[in-house]
């Protein structure tokens, strides 16, 4: 692919006052309310709304460049709060609506942010604890009355403030926003990215996936999270199509459903749970007899994918985590080829990704358009792309070493690169451990054989300092098993795992948990990537006692 700089035709606030301004007419979201009903909003709508709070945080005098946190579960006023202080001038920084209140803290304490818009949040009393007394809340209209109470209204404010008018532009090098990453060890650090970079993912990612104003998507995945932001967000300033909101987990399945996308994007961990929930309503080996069938598999396919809400899906996409090559072929099945992509918060989610019809399992696509992939002697992923970011904010050092003087990104992944230009990711470098026998072992290709296995929701491969690996291992939810039958199919797949891996990978046990793997618990981050440190720190110091055991697949109490 060609390292040219693209052209950038207007930066996101421009592409937003065209739409303001042609397709005023046009619903642009479709948000439930708290008793479910459904409102609908056009462009003309986000326009008077975003300029009503861009006047509110104008009159709070800040100076220019202030920085503006945003904490909520998605809703369109996330998006309008976002437009709303790039008008004023400022920086959004966004946090994932569910974060221990240290973690909220620091960041606040870090991007010094001087206001903070808070909507739907779950367990507000713990994240205002984490809230420095001096940052002015501004609560969002799906906010509850707790959360509410003591913070200027959204709903006051558009009654109170007159639009702000013209369009208030900022230059293309400015900084646009300060994504913390929800980093698996450590203190997130602040990404930041200038209005250019999210000027060219909103231009090349509608090329590269032939986005139209017709097409829909669903946002439910959080949208501090910077694929979710990339491809809901600024995808839609540029491309113009309709974005239906998620009420809640509770009807997920129902939401997507009513929005039936055309687009949808999900982390592996939702590709896994949709196809669980296929499962409970018909077993795999009745489901595979059926789709062998010719007429008769078409028309399961077709009542499958209609009942999941995926009967007009046109582009589906997994990132942000590894996609287990047996998810991949399942979907394939129903007719859904799911195309991998690969980026990361430094590169603002442009990077590499798969075309229709060119799906291959194990790697995740060829360099985007103007993205330039190698690999270091020691085979770490360096990529050069126009969307890289400008630094970590406040972390000089640690900028420099993300970025090399040629304009590399060192993502931290190794890799290998095919023939024909496709990237494989093998693993993470920190990842890689080494055994008491002096071995060294990459996990990430160990834990996709595993998660073929359908009862298998998270699985985590460690054994720094052990003879052998161990898997440590979740059960998907819904899962219905019997025991003795299970750990026969896993004592199975340990076996058949082992014949493919050298010895010094070989698996001396599987520990299978009871209850998952969540944020809440602090083992998986808001992207659901498992905190690698944060297992062996937990789990570790029980080994001992599951190795005095002749099983090879034990069934954890705890």
């Amino acid at each position: 692919m060609t390292s040219v700089l693209p052209e950038i035709e207007c930066g996101p606030l421009q592409a937003f006052y065209e739409r303001e301004e042609r397709h005023a007419g046009d619903v642009c979201f479709v948000q439930p309310g708290p008793d479910g009903q459904l409102e609908s909003l056009t462009w003309h709508d986000v326009g008077q709304q975003a300029r009503r709070i861009a006047s509110y945080l104008d009159s709070l005098n800040l100076e220019p460049g202030s920085r503006v946190a945003l904490m909520s579960s998605n809703c369109c006023h996330w998006i309008i709060a976002d437009i709303a202080i790039w008008m004023a001038g400022h920086i959004s920084v966004p946090l994932y609506p569910i974060l221990a209140e240290d973690t909220v803290r620091k960041v606040l304490e870090h991007s010094d942010a001087q206001v903070m818009f808070v909507g739907k949040l779950q367990d507000w009393d713990t994240i205002r604890a984490g809230i420095p007394d001096q940052v002015a809340l501004v609560s969002l209209p799906l906010a509850p009355p707790a959360i509410a109470a003591g913070t200027v209204r959204w709903g006051d404010i558009l009654r109170e403030q007159l639009p702000m008018p013209g369009t208030p532009d900022q230059p293309l090098n400015a900084l646009a926003t300060i994504i913390y990453t929800s980093g698996t060890t450590g203190m997130p650090k602040g990404v930041m990215h200038s209005f250019a970079n999210l000027a060219t993912v909103g231009q090349l990612t509608g090329q590269l996936y032939d986005t139209r104003e017709a097409d829909r998507m669903l946002s439910y995945l959080p949208l501090a999270h910077v694929a979710e932001r990339a491809a809901v967000e600024i995808n839609q300033l540029y491309n113009g199509f309709r974005v239906y909101f998620s009420h809640s987990l509770d009807t997920f399945a129902d939401d997507l459903r009513r929005a039936r996308p055309t687009l949808f994007f999900a982390v592996p961990r939702i590709w896994s749970k949709l196809q669980q929930r296929v499962l409970e309503q018909m077993p795999e080996k009745k489901l595979e007899r059926l789709l062998r069938l010719p007429i008769v598999g078409g028309m399961v396919r077709r009542k499958l994918t209609g009942a999941l809400g995926m009967d007009k899906l046109r582009i589906a996409v997994s990132g942000a985590a590894p996609l287990s090559t047996s998810l991949m072929r399942w979907y394939s099945k129903l007719g859904i080829e799911i195309l991998e992509g690969y980026a990361m918060s430094e590169n603002f989610a442009y990077s590499h990704s798969t075309q229709l019809g060119q799906a291959r399992i194990g790697y995740v696509g060829n360099a985007n358009p103007h993205v330039i992939c190698k690999l270091s002697p020691e085979g770490e992923i360096l990529v050069k792309s126009p969307t890289n970011m400008l630094g970590y904010y406040r972390e000089p050092e640690l900028s420099a070493q993300a970025i090399d003087t040629d304009g590399y990104l060192h993502t931290g992944d190794k890799g290998e690169i095919s023939r024909d230009g496709r990237l494989k990711i093998t693993g993470r470098i920190k990842d890689i451990f080494k055994t008491s026998k002096g071995k060294y072992v990459a996990p990430a290709p160990i834990e996709d054989r595993l998660q073929r296995h359908t009862a298998l929701e998270l699985v985590c491969v460690t054994g720094a300092n052990l003879p052998q690996p161990i898997a440590l291992a979740t059960l998907a939810e819904g899962t219905r098993h019997d025991e003795q039958a299970l750990q026969l199919e896993l004592a199975d797949l340990l076996e058949e795992t082992n014949s493919a891996l050298d010895k010094h990978e070989h698996l001396s046990q599987i520990i299978v948990f009871p209850t998952p793997w969540t944020v809440e618990s602090n083992i998986v981050t808001p992207t659901l990537k498992i905190k690698r440190p944060e297992i062996d720190k937990r789990y570790m110091p029980r080994v001992a006692e599951w190795q005095s055991s002749k099983d090879r697949v034990i069934f954890a109490q705890h």
